[in-house]
């Protein structure tokens, strides 16, 4: 069974199926429906067109470079029939073509996940910006609330701490006194003794 391409979206056409067009110069063109054959007419570039596999390809969303893509290629070459050669022949197809699929599978998941990074980080930045959009007007009053209470607090130890130096200040005073009395006594008993004469 022969599965030709559709020339304007690469997709693939099964027998009985598609719209066949021939030019005057007798170039055959196969569509697979008459969105294909319409977008054709108009001439329109399927490498604009964001549903064709040309497209996909030319911006980086399908697989383009791969050593099966290899096997695709025709070979204009007459080939005597040999059953054996026809039978591994098919093998290989089908091994290729789970390949190929495989490949490909990696190759758009790969894909994605770079997007939903890129995606993440955009949505990040966006948040970041106009987080005061995003945040509510009662979001910050418990730490509003907290902020002044942890200032009150501060306020009652500044008081606090002013009390205690004026009190230490006052102590501080007393001991002078006592300090001046003391060094007046000792004055006096440095002043020079009578002296004694002993027999």
């Amino acid at each position: 069974m022969r599965l030709d391409p559709c020339y304007f979206c690469s997709t693939k056409i099964f027998p009985g199926h598609g719209i066949q067009f021939v030019r005057n110069d007798s170039k055959i063109f196969k569509f697979c429906r008459s969105k294909c054959h319409r977008a054709f007419k108009k001439k329109k570039n399927p490498r604009k067109v964001s549903w064709t596999l040309a497209y996909r390809k030319t911006n980086g969303k399908e697989l383009t470079v791969d050593p099966s893509f290899e096997f695709e290629k025709k070979r204009n070459i007459p080939v005597k029939y040999d059953r054996e050669f026809w039978m591994k022949s098919l093998e290989a197809i089908r091994k290729i073509d789970i390949i190929r699929s495989r490949r490909a599978n990696h190759f758009v998941m790969q894909r994605l996940r770079r997007a939903r990074e890129i995606e993440m980080q955009q949505e990040v930045r966006e948040v970041q910006r106009d987080m005061s959009l995003v945040r509510l007007p009662v979001a910050g009053l418990r730490a509003r609330l907290a902020a002044k209470e942890r200032e009150s607090q501060v306020e009652e130890i500044h008081d606090s701490d002013e009390e205690m130096e004026v009190t230490n200040a006052e102590e501080m005073e007393v001991p002078n006194a006592e300090e001046s009395d003391i060094e007046e006594e000792m004055n006096e008993s440095d002043e020079a003794p009578e002296l004694v004469e002993v027999l």
